[in-house]
């Protein structure tokens, strides 16, 4: 959840506008710019393209042409909320992958979008409190800091004393979030269709079904005070695990458990080695062993969700965003894992591939090309520990991204089923929280421990 510790809110709103009214002026400045991104890249290209041809060198103006488009990217995304926003976090945990050179200057601000956004004004919060909790809701709490201590993508989080004496987390959706979200995905679906286009093996249209009803969900505090109970409720009394109780919940509104902790991007900035290390595994096994443990899969990996605890556990917050996953990790996931790794039977993982849904009936690949593209990224299983970096991420997304190379065609075929969209998210968003924080963690115990199949059936 997007707990009150997330990052501290140095500016009193009180004297901005009101965030209802101001919303379809808000909304339509935020579609304005998403809906410049993609015609921005395309005159950059020509640009770029003009510029090979006057003899300057391709490399060059390659990276030119990226820097420029990161540069309004990160811009553009880090200025709005809704879809936006989480768009811009989910590419946060992605900076792992990018050049030094292009990381580095926007580092500082793709952490930012991982935790922290423009706050509603006073009188917006004291209009959403009476709304969800009637006009006497002031009872509720011996104090209520009606300045943010957070704020995210969808909503904002405050620092309250319950009437119990409980210091508690109050977390409150943003009036007209939903349509906000749904107007910035509908961008983004224009983005997604015209990637599409250009990815043979890739369905967009069910894709974004299940995107939009994954992130419908997100908006229903409701499911997430249920989702967040039944984390609670596996996890309650764990050595190195804290999942904050729920004591109140409504549409728009959560109430839980204050927990106090180190932001994991504070561990990535400044930790030192073990601490890196530890939380880096504990990150891990969380994701893993949800759906296991809890039938869930937490779904939302960014460092924004996750505090690390003065004693050494790893506390994790905002439940929005989980997959039900009743019977734990598909079967199919670990025995992919192992026949690539293990047996090395191309033939077998093209079948299994397709049977899953990774591979369309009309897309055919060549099962060596498809062992070879997959082995690199289950390279962290072959080894008791493996040590996570920006450079072996570097090195994994330029060896896909190069047309130059034959992983990038194998790319090219390979889709993701709408019933792994989730799964596929939490996958490389951790790998990439993992390479941010350089930590050495032993994943091939964790995937033995935690994914069905791997081992054995």
């Amino acid at each position: 959840m997007d707990n009150g510790h997330v990052a501290d809110q140095s500016k009193d709103p009180k004297d901005e506008p009101d965030a209802a009214a101001a919303m379809p002026q808000r909304a339509f400045r935020r579609t304005v710019r998403m809906a410049s991104l993609p015609a921005s890249y395309a005159g950059r290209t020509a640009l770029g393209f003009g510029k090979r041809v006057g003899g300057k060198p391709a490399e060059a103006v390659n990276a030119q042409i990226q820097a420029k488009t990161a540069e309004q990217m990160f811009k553009v995304l880090g200025e709005l909320k809704g879809g936006a926003m989480k768009i811009g976090q989910a590419m946060s945990v992605f900076e792992a992958a990018l050049p030094e050179e292009m990381a580095g200057p926007y580092r500082a601000t793709l952490t930012k979008l991982q935790d922290a956004a423009p706050p509603m004004p006073p009188e917006t919060v004291r209009k959403v409190m009476t709304e969800e909790l009637g006009p006497d809701w002031r009872d509720r709490f011996s104090e209520f800091n009606e300045v943010p201590a957070a704020a995210a993508s969808i909503g904002q989080v405050h620092k309250a004393v319950y009437r119990d004496g409980r210091v508690v987390a109050v977390k409150m959706q943003y009036p007209g979030a939903g349509k906000a979200l749904m107007s910035d995905l509908n961008q983004a679906a224009r983005m997604g269709r015209m990637f599409g286009s250009m990815v043979p093996g890739l369905d967009m249209k069910p894709l974004l079904a299940e995107l939009k009803a994954r992130v419908a969900e997100e908006l229903d505090y409701l499911r997430e005070s249920e989702t967040q109970r039944q984390f609670a409720a596996a996890y309650e009394g764990d050595p190195d695990f804290i999942v904050p109780h729920i004591l109140a919940a409504s549409p728009k509104l959560l109430i839980s458990e204050w927990v106090e902790g180190i932001p994991l991007s504070k561990v990535i900035s400044d930790g030192t080695p073990e601490d890196r290390d530890r939380a880096g595994t504990l990150y891990l096994r969380f994701l893993l062993s949800g759906p296991t443990r809890a039938g869930l899969l937490h779904a939302d990996p960014h460092p924004g969700n996750f505090r690390y605890t003065e004693d050494g556990r790893l506390a994790v917050l905002d439940y929005g965003a989980a997959a039900q996953l009743p019977d734990g990790f598909p079967l199919a996931v670990g025995r992919i894992l192992r026949i690539a790794l293990h047996e090395g039977d191309g033939p077998s993982i093209v079948d299994g591939m397709r049977e899953e849904g990774f591979i369309k009936p009309n897309v055919e690949i060549e099962p060596e090309s498809l062992l070879r593209y997959l082995l690199p990224f289950i390279e962290p299983l072959r080894t008791d520990e493996f040590h996570y970096t920006r450079e072996w991420m570097r090195g994994q997304f330029t060896r896909i991204n190069d047309p130059r190379g034959g992983d990038f065609s194998v790319g090219l075929k390979l889709n993701i089923p709408p019933s792994y969209l989730l799964i596929h998210r939490v996958w490389l968003g951790s790998i990439g929280v993992l390479c941010q924080l350089d930590s050495h963690v032993a994943s091939r115990q964790e995937i033995i421990d935690w994914v069905p199949g791997f081992v054995d059936d």
